[in-house]
């Protein structure tokens, strides 16, 4: 399955897919940590600014790598998106979810302050917004992202991801204007499987980038 060499190479593959399709005033957010890797690249291709849309995974109990939902955050505004088919199979108590969001979005907000500092969000009323990750498994958190997108009145939004399972992409395609994938695997295991290099991505990083295009 692997394809990209590293987030970088893939940022530039879906650049290039993406320069000169997206239409209008554009500006390019990234979901943290490694989805801003990807999106400053992108936006380099587009000469586009970068921001992030923060974001949480709600990760299972006992199985932080599976959500059983995410939240996501675009000013005051939060949204909450719950993976229905792993709350029924783990059969997760509401009291145990409320826990596991209370957590996640004391943390995203956590990284907004140490991600932004004193800057100012990029502003995203009637402009064209790419919103970028690394690649989508469940595809919850791009959903969430979504969800709190919608309230900022973009002009368009464009969902950006090297990869993705078939069925986040489906979830994610009644959301948003329009999705660009690279690599749809027909047995998809994993979002690092694309990738020759998948390490994790540092708030130091994330930092920088976010500088370098602003």
């Amino acid at each position: 399955m692997t394809r990209f060499a590293d987030r970088r190479d893939a940022g530039r593959a879906l650049g290039a897919r993406l320069a000169g399709t997206v239409p209008g005033d554009v500006v390019v957010l990234g979901l943290p940590r490694g989805g801003v890797v990807v999106a400053a690249e992108v936006a380099a291709a587009l000469g586009a600014p970068l921001d992030v849309l923060l974001v949480r995974k709600l990760g299972l109990p006992g199985q932080p790598e599976l959500a059983m939902g995410a939240l996501a955050a675009v000013g005051d505004a939060v949204e909450t998106v719950r993976t229905e088919r792993v709350l029924r199979s783990a059969d997760v108590d509401e009291a145990v979810f409320a826990a596991v969001r209370a957590e996640e979005l004391a943390e995203l907000r956590r990284r907004e302050a140490a991600y932004r500092g004193d800057a100012a969000p990029v502003a995203l009323t009637g402009r064209s917004v790419v919103l970028v990750d690394d690649g989508l498994a469940t595809g919850s958190t791009m959903r969430a992202a979504l969800l709190a997108l919608a309230g900022q009145r973009p002009a368009r939004t464009v969902v950006a991801v090297p990869v993705a399972s078939a069925g986040a992409l489906a979830e994610v395609r009644a959301l948003a204007d329009d999705v660009v994938c690279l690599l749809v695997p027909s047995s998809f295991r994993a979002v690092g499987g694309a990738y020759g290099t998948f390490a994790q991505t540092s708030d130091d990083e994330v930092r920088d980038l976010l500088g370098e295009r602003r």
